[in-house]
């Protein structure tokens, strides 16, 4: 297995060498914020708005805004040293070395950047809903956050029940997101997607769905999913993907006309620009 290569608090490390502190409180606490990017034969896609988010998500969680040259030479110096022609790029910025607890230390930030190979996702997949509702009012909302616990949960139970993803309502009963990914049904010949308002993500190829495709952010019944005549995921990882089963509903025939439109224009744009 060749040794991966990442950057670790200013310099580039061997992976299996790296050491970030116990102490970190993104490890004791979950205080960090992290991007997940796309990365095409070496180069991050839509790096700029990922890294706005990055921003936006320290911010909202108090942490000293990221150095946007630093994480931008990151990522191209752990991209020229893994070459691959698909990879998973991760940026993970935390609160740092800090007292056991919730108080944040003095010492400053920590910045890991880091890749993997990825694979091309299918073109289908299958999705549950879980019991479990999104908080559109916490805290954390709309932080990309490095406090996954109840998206480890979440999936955990999408694996058990054969699908690959999980879908949340939030505490109004309304469609949300899943746990790495946005939502968008088509009713009646017509795509939505539920606003941010609702508590989802602000994700990056959402958002790009939305200019390149065109759809209508709306307030959407989590029982829209038992009567939508198609559904599809966004996500870095995923891009456009339709969804083939939600819950024991099959969508057959998917992606249906609405959904293949989107996965091949949203094809045809990011390929034709990688930072749009």
């Amino acid at each position: 297995m060749t040794t991966l290569t990442l950057w670790l608090d200013g310099t580039l490390h061997e992976a299996d060498t790296a050491r970030v502190s116990v102490f970190d409180h993104g490890l004791t606490v979950g205080d960090g914020v992290f991007e997940t990017i796309k990365a095409v034969d070496g180069r991050p896609f839509a790096l700029t708005r990922h890294l706005r988010r990055l921003a936006r998500s320290a911010h909202g969680l108090g942490l000293p805004e990221p150095d946007e040259d630093e994480v931008r030479h990151a990522c191209e110096a752990v991209l020229k040293a893994n070459p691959m022609a698909l990879g998973r790029l991760r940026i993970t910025y935390t609160g740092g070395f800090s007292p056991l607890g919730s108080d944040r230390g003095t010492e400053g930030p920590t910045l890991v950047v880091a890749v993997v190979e990825a694979r091309r996702r299918p073109d289908t997949t299958a999705v549950v809903t879980v019991p479990w509702p999104r908080n559109e009012r916490g805290a954390l909302t709309g932080l990309k956050t490095t406090s996954y616990g109840e998206n480890v949960v979440a999936l955990a139970r999408a694996r058990e029940h054969g699908a690959d993803e999980a879908l949340f309502g939030n505490t109004v009963g309304a469609l949300c997101e899943g746990t790495g990914s946005n939502v968008f049904v088509v009713l009646d010949g017509e795509l939505y997607t539920p606003p941010l308002a609702s508590g989802c993500l602000a994700g990056i190829t959402r958002a790009l769905v939305l200019e390149w495709v065109g759809a209508k952010e709306a307030d959407l019944p989590l029982d829209v999913l038992e009567r939508a005549e198609e559904v599809f995921l966004t996500s870095t990882t995923r891009d456009a993907q339709a969804i083939r089963r939600v819950d024991d509903r099959a969508l057959p025939g998917a992606p249906g006309p609405v959904t293949a439109k989107a996965m091949r224009i949203f094809t045809e744009r990011a390929a034709a620009d990688i930072d749009p």
